[in-house]
């Protein structure tokens, strides 16, 4: 019996509106290191993204290999498989691989080809060994998958969906040579990181694979012949074909629309006879996402009012404080907005990570309530500087602009038309 473990997903590194997650993630990889010994796991597969830029900080770095040697030095046989998303730099991600063998660790960041420039699909194929030793599967450790790297299909309707297809199929096809010459009822397992038609995604975190949405893959791009595959990029856990097709979905939330995802991992347990099980493995919560209103944006004198009265838990680390976002009816100008609403935080135990303004609501017909002979921006070519700015304003705000506003922008007027001229040389 083989019992793997399916992560995705950590975007070491990231930035959050300015603050740093470090803290949170440490405290995810000590929890992920206790899972990996209570639940007895001998594979773990990490399905891309494993940090969250190209150029990840030393920082980010040093946390990740810090992992793998904390790993290996508690569970000297466990086995892991890693590959490339598409935040990671594939060749950089691959850089130390010969190094990470010698402690049973298989990176798989670009394509492999052999001598004459041809895919070697061999080289996606990792053997994967049970505690006794035997190889209880094989899996397809598959890095994301750029147009490049994918083979020409003759008279494709899509070039980079058909490849992609096409280089799974290949590579199943390569696997099932290899467990029918050497690992009889091995079962096949794959991993992906991709965007998977139907899938629900975080549009504040997941950057766009291709641009217009035409990365999204049909499941039956992963042949049949997969007793599982372990999905990475979509942040939100998600299954599909009756959890054959799984995405684990990112250990901590990585933007305001992931603050009530639940957050997980998958065990899968496979058989001697070569059938897969699993189950899900929920992560604790490190630091909270908060929205203030919760429902919808306020005007800004309710927010305060409503900032004033919150109270937070001082006795927590500013790591694990809670990440606010203040969302506001934006009614009016107001250049001091954010100064008074850290004003109305000052001392508690959050970090104002977003200021978030809300335009009026807008009526049956689509249109802000706005006096119906505001002038059109169509021809703006019609309208002076100072005629936009009444019927900009008036179509953001619904209201005319404070004299105070109007006054200043007549002074930028008037110092503009006074101002010398500019003659090119």
């Amino acid at each position: 019996m083989l019992r793997i473990l399916h992560t995705a997903d950590w975007h070491l590194g990231q930035t959050f509106h300015g603050f740093d997650r470090d803290y949170e993630h440490g405290l995810f990889l000590d929890w992920l290191l206790r899972t990996l010994e209570e639940r007895r796991i001998v594979t773990l597969l990490i399905a891309g993204d494993i940090f969250d830029s190209v150029n990840p900080s030393a920082a980010a770095q040093q946390r990740f290999f810090d992992f793998l040697k904390r790993a290996h030095m508690a569970l000297p046989g466990l086995q892991i498989v890693l590959t490339a998303g598409n935040h990671d730099a594939g060749a950089r991600l691959e850089a130390p691989a010969g190094l990470l063998e010698i402690l049973n660790i298989t990176v798989v960041g670009t394509v492999p080809r052999d001598g004459a420039g041809m895919l070697d699909y061999r080289r996606f194929i990792v053997p994967l060994r049970d505690g006794e030793g035997k190889v209880a599967a094989l899996a397809l450790a598959v890095p994301f998958l750029r147009p490049a790297d994918v083979p020409e299909v003759p008279e494709a309707r899509d070039t980079y969906l058909d490849g992609i297809r096409e280089l799974y199929r290949r590579t199943v096809d390569a696997a099932l040579v290899m467990r029918e010459q050497q690992y009889p009822q091995a079962a096949l397992v794959a991993i992906g990181h991709c965007h998977v038609q139907g899938g629900e995604e975080s549009r504040d975190s997941e950057r766009r694979i291709v641009i217009g949405g035409a990365e999204m893959l049909q499941t039956d791009t992963f042949p049949t012949e997969l007793a599982y595959v372990a999905l990475g990029h979509l942040h939100r856990p998600q299954q599909f074909e009756g959890g054959r097709l799984q995405y684990c979905g990112s250990p901590i939330p990585l933007s305001f629309s992931e603050k009530d995802y639940i957050h997980r991992v998958v065990e899968i347990v496979v058989d001697d006879a070569g059938g897969a099980t699993f189950s899900h493995v929920p992560i604790p919560k490190t630091a909270m996402l908060q929205r203030v209103p919760p429902a919808k944006a306020a005007p800004i004198a309710e927010v305060l009012s409503l900032l004033t009265a919150l109270t937070f838990d001082d006795t927590l680390p500013p790591g694990a404080h809670p990440f606010l976002e203040v969302r506001v009816l934006d009614d009016a100008p107001d250049p001091n907005r954010r100064k008074r609403i850290e004003e109305a935080l000052n001392g508690k135990a959050v970090r104002f990570a977003s200021l978030r303004l809300e335009a009026l609501p807008r009526v049956a017909d689509g249109s802000t309530p706005v006096d119906a002979s505001m002038p059109s921006l169509a021809d703006l070519s019609a309208l002076d500087p100072e005629e936009i700015l009444l019927a900009a304003h008036r179509e953001r705000h619904g209201t005319e602009p404070e004299a105070a506003v109007l006054a200043a922008f007549r002074e930028i007027l008037a110092a503009e038309a006074h101002a010398p001229a500019i003659v090119a040389p």
